[in-house]
């Protein structure tokens, strides 16, 4: 860099991915311009593995971000990128459908800073990116390199090494434990909105439509038995009883994995929305607003709960590492683990919404070579799914 920081008061990324095959092995570039002078600021290219145009797209721009805020952080912005749907998707012009944009480009917008511009060019305005992406490429594919292209950077703070790359999933080192997460049919307690905890409440059983759902879920998830290796379920009876139904379904024993229980409402438990508010308004509001504080007088928080489903999972990956599992449990862990996999707050449980008997689709990633069960990085790859009329939808 010719300057410091300071000097640069208007830069621009100018970004590109490519993938030879879609999905095939794919690279991003990203540059780094002062906007008024031309300069190189500085620049990255990378191979990721195995991935689609649209995500090597997002990979360049993840990645030219992090330029930007390593090198030019109080400079103002402008992304030029001939992708046309990751332009018009961070300009928030685009809803993002694709299940494997949305944490990309959420992380995105968490690097962008607030008034970020984002510009579309022809191709042929973005040739230093698109040649050294592909570059990158032609190194990894072992042909004659034109220049030196630097496919993992190891000499700034938080740069992507091959392993760490491998924990997020990019590389073809990248060990993936996929855990499938379904939510229990309904019961009595469900239909009435009642608040309905782990062991400590009524623990009441699914009603005939619960036992449907179930059944509808499993004949769903049956075409993909020989993936699932191991069924389990939290210890509460409506869980037990949907995956009874749905291991019979999937020709698997089911297991019991006591940290996946419900979170305990105390006192609560049974009671609806509304008659919580009429009688317990002060705590209500105690409980909604901080993470620590118990429900229900001797209940969990969702700190609590946060540290025994973290664990249970922890658990789960060490024990079967690069393997599928299929959890069935409850509405507050399966979005404590979904909050968690995207790096959210923990009060975004309270954004989220589960139907009875949906399936949701997290994978963590370890490096190859550690041989650790334990997430390196989490992958979202399916929400609140179900099953409606023999077609499964998100709705």
């Amino acid at each position: 860099m010719a300057g410091g920081a300071a000097d640069h008061r208007s830069v621009r990324i100018e970004a590109d991915g490519g993938s030879r095959g879609n999905p095939g092995k794919a690279a991003y570039g990203a540059v780094l311009f002062d906007a008024q002078t031309g300069e190189v600021i500085a620049e990255r290219a990378e191979c990721i593995g195995v991935a689609t145009n649209n995500v090597a797209e997002y990979n360049g721009l993840i990645a030219g971000l992090e330029l930007y805020l390593e090198h030019t952080p109080d400079a103002d912005l402008e992304v030029r990128m001939d992708s046309k749907l990751v332009v018009e998707q961070m300009s928030g012009r685009w809803k993002i459908k694709h299940p494997d944009m949305k944490p990309l480009a959420m992380r995105a917008n968490r690097l962008a800073p607030p008034g970020t511009i984002y510009t579309w060019i022809p191709r042929e305005q973005n040739k230093h990116a698109d040649r050294i992406l592909n570059e990158a490429l032609d190194a990894q594919a072992g042909k004659p390199a034109r220049r030196v292209v630097s496919t993992a950077s190891t000499s700034r703070e938080g740069s992507t090494t091959r392993s760490e790359a491998a924990a997020r999933g990019w590389s073809p080192d990248a060990v993936a434990t996929t855990v499938v997460l379904v939510r229990h049919g309904v019961t009595p307690h469900t239909l009435d909105k009642r608040f309905s905890g782990g062991l400590g409440g009524g623990n009441p059983g699914l009603t005939e439509e619960g036992r449907a759902q179930a059944r509808a879920t499993g004949d769903w998830l049956a075409p993909l038995s020989e993936e699932i290796d191991v069924v389990v379920t939290s210890p509460v009876r409506r869980t037990q009883e949907s995956a009874e139904i749905i291991g019979a379904r999937l020709g698997r024993p089911v297991a019991v994995e006591d940290g996946l229980a419900e979170m305990e409402f105390g006192t609560w438990d049974g009671m609806t929305f509304a008659e919580i508010r009429e009688r317990y308004p002060d705590d209500l509001d105690a409980w909604l607003g901080a993470s620590d504080v118990a429900p229900g007088g001797h209940g969990e928080s969702l700190l609590v709960v946060q540290k025994r489903v973290l664990a249970s999972r922890d658990r789960l990956l060490e024990d079967h590492a690069g393997r599928t599992i299929l959890a069935v449990s409850h509405v507050t862990p399966i979005k404590v683990l979904v909050a968690d996999a995207l790096g959210a707050p923990l009060d975004a449980v309270f954004r989220m919404e589960l139907a009875p008997a949906s399936v949701t689709v997290v994978s963590f990633y370890a490096d190859a070579a550690t041989g650790s069960g334990r997430p390196g990085n989490a992958s979202l790859r399916m929400f609140n799914a179900r099953p409606v009329e023999g077609v499964f939808t998100g709705r």
